[in-house]
């Protein structure tokens, strides 16, 4: 999940001037490391929603009609589920109805969240999410925050 955040952040700002940013600079504004950035970068450069470019003014790029990527897009490039369970209640061979179906009835539920959680994404793209975020910004100043 987090690599997934990660790269909406990062291509979000990507989207939002059309500049190259080098792994340091994203690492810099996403509070992360260089290394984190460079392996889910990786990710987006092989699903074709980011360039790189060489050279003193090098970095990441993202592609034409940037704020069009829809976060399914990203989803698929990053291939993480949103929703997962890392643990299992129960056990398998207890005689117990609860403890030896939940961990499957509890998979069942998450793959099927998944898919509408994917459905979803499909419908928001960078250019929303830049739309909420300045919402958010100009609701702060209101504010006084």
């Amino acid at each position: 999940m987090s690599e997934f955040i990660i790269a909406i952040h990062a291509l979000c700002l990507l989207a939002h001037d059309f500049k190259s940013w080098s792994s340091e600079a994203l690492a810099n504004n996403l509070c992360t490391n260089p290394v984190r950035i460079r392996k889910v970068m990786a990710k987006c450069k092989r699903a074709n929603l980011v360039e790189t470019k060489a050279g003193v003014n090098g970095g990441y790029q993202i592609v034409e009609n940037g704020k069009n990527i829809n976060l399914k897009q990203i989803y698929d490039a990053i291939g993480q589920p949103i929703v997962e369970s890392k643990w299992h209640s129960g056990d398998i061979d207890s005689e117990c109805i609860y403890a030896s179906g939940m961990s499957e009835y509890v998979d069942n539920l998450f793959a099927y969240l998944n898919e509408e959680v994917v459905f979803l994404l499909e419908k928001i793209s960078l250019g929303d999410i830049d739309g909420k975020l300045e919402e958010i910004r100009e609701r702060r100043l209101e504010q006084g925050d």
